[in-house]
């Protein structure tokens, strides 16, 4: 399947793939520190592994960074 992932192009050889299992595939060190965000919605830290991807579907993972003036 071809997927986007934070607007790159991917070819993906599996018939089915969860948003944890693309977070492993992508070497995402924190996963839980990111935000996973598939065709425009936030997807819920709880439901990664339930959540599959299918052809066409972009997702982009969000990562926040706290900080400000010190």
């Amino acid at each position: 399947m071809k997927i986007r992932v934070n607007g790159k192009e991917r070819l993906i050889e599996a018939q089915r793939l969860s948003v944890a299992e693309l977070l492993g595939r992508e070497n995402v060190e924190n996963p839980d520190m990111v935000s996973v965000q598939l065709n425009g919605e936030f997807v819920d830290k709880g439901k990664f592994k339930a959540a599959y991807l299918k052809d066409g579907d972009m997702v982009d993972f969000l990562y926040f960074m706290g900080g400000g003036r010190g």
